[in-house]
């Protein structure tokens, strides 16, 4: 009785250290896992973040050069290439023989490649003179007519490629290299669209490598793609580089029959 008695002290404080150690342990891995989801937590929503931070807006495919207080503004600044005296005398004279034998070539090439021929209505956008309407005509395409905001009888009448003049589904062939002086580009590409007839072509002479002169009212940042992503009722046909007037790229698109 005495030897048992004796013995109860000495099991009470080893009971409690075991209850302490263990406690003590659990503490600890519970700090260690609460630590570690931290750590875990803190890891993913910085990634997160970063990837959030990193990802930007495209880039434009086309930028509008200015703003201008209206629409007559631009037109005005426009009209000041087209019709200064000095430029349109160089045009009528000197510079005359030398573009139209370079648009003949352009358009004799498209004429071999069946994209043009004598029969077909042609619209000759942002047109001045007219020297790709006499290049045409000189081919034989008499059905040939220019477009311009100020008027050059007989080969170019008054029209804004922004509105064209003239009914849906006109022409057979639009050609235009003056892409660059659009100031809404897609409703230059619309109106292509709009008066060309099903299965017709347009050609676009374009600055794709180089940038245009002060008149111009766009950059074409997107190239080639740029500017077919504006077609929406087109498909390409072919696109080359050309030497054509300051304008390096020559696209040709065609009109879907449906």
């Amino acid at each position: 009785m005495s030897n048992s008695v004796s013995k109860r002290p000495l099991l009470k404080p080893f009971s409690l250290l075991l209850l302490f150690l263990s406690s003590f342990l659990l503490l600890r891995l519970f700090l260690s896992s609460s630590a570690t989801a931290k750590a875990t937590a803190t890891a993913t929503a910085s990634v997160f973040t970063s990837s959030v931070s990193e990802t930007v807006p495209p880039p434009p495919l086309v930028r509008i050069r200015r703003t201008f207080r209206s629409y007559d503004d631009y037109v005005k600044l426009q009209l000041n290439k087209t019709l200064d005296s000095r430029l349109r005398r160089v045009w009528a004279t000197r510079d005359w023989d030398r573009k139209v034998r370079v648009f003949t070539r352009f358009f004799s090439d498209l004429a071999a490649e069946g994209l043009l021929s004598n029969s077909s209505a042609a619209l000759c956008i942002g047109a001045r003179l007219g020297q790709e309407v006499a290049a045409l005509r000189g081919l034989g395409v008499s059905g040939a007519v220019g477009m311009d905001l100020a008027p050059a009888p007989p080969l170019v009448v008054r029209g804004d490629f922004h509105r064209q003049p003239f009914p849906d589904a006109s022409f057979d062939f639009e050609f235009s290299n003056v892409f660059d002086h659009a100031l809404y580009p897609d409703r230059f590409a619309a109106e292509v669209e709009r008066t060309l007839r099903p299965g017709g072509f347009a050609v676009l002479h374009v600055a794709v490598h180089r940038r245009g002169d002060k008149y111009s009212a766009n950059d074409l940042l997107g190239g080639v793609d740029g500017l077919l992503a504006l077609f929406n009722h087109s498909r390409l046909v072919r696109s080359r580089k050309v030497d054509a007037f300051g304008l390096d790229t020559e696209v040709v698109i065609q009109k879907l029959k449906h």
